[in-house]
């Protein structure tokens, strides 16, 4: 059985509240799960107590095979329980395919432009000669 620590959705309407929970990968997001290890609190300020972990239990479910998802890796690394790699992605920053396409095209446009402007200045400055 695959376990994954991850965040279980509680509180009402525009108000979340997210329990960290040991689940079956197959259950669903707010369905059932095994232990609940902790709270997020997104509400609360940044400076406030937002993450609630039971380090403990957290140990033991790591122990026992469990990976915490990317959320609940950042909170586990805050907390100093396990440490999560540093992630990156030199590409994001980049415009998508499309977009690039697009100022492929608009250069080459551009680039033609150039061309026929000095291919029409060429005859004009030969004649003044």
């Amino acid at each position: 059985m695959a376990l994954k620590i991850r965040l279980a959705r509680a509180g009402s309407k525009k108000r979340p509240y997210y329990h960290i929970v040991i689940a079956d990968v197959r259950s669903p997001r707010d369905g059932r799960f095994i232990e609940i290890v902790g709270a997020w609190n997104p509400m609360l300020p940044k400076d406030g107590d937002r993450v609630k972990v039971d380090a403990d239990r957290v140990k033991h479910w790591l122990d026992h095979g469990a990976l915490p998802t990317d959320r609940v890796a950042r909170f586990l690394d805050q907390s100093g329980i396990a440490k999560r790699e540093a992630r990156s992605n030199p590409t994001k920053g980049l415009p998508g395919k499309k977009a690039q396409e697009r100022e492929a095209l608009l250069k080459k446009a551009q680039e033609q432009a150039a061309a026929a402007l000095a291919a029409a200045a060429a005859p004009a400055e030969a004649g003044a000669e």
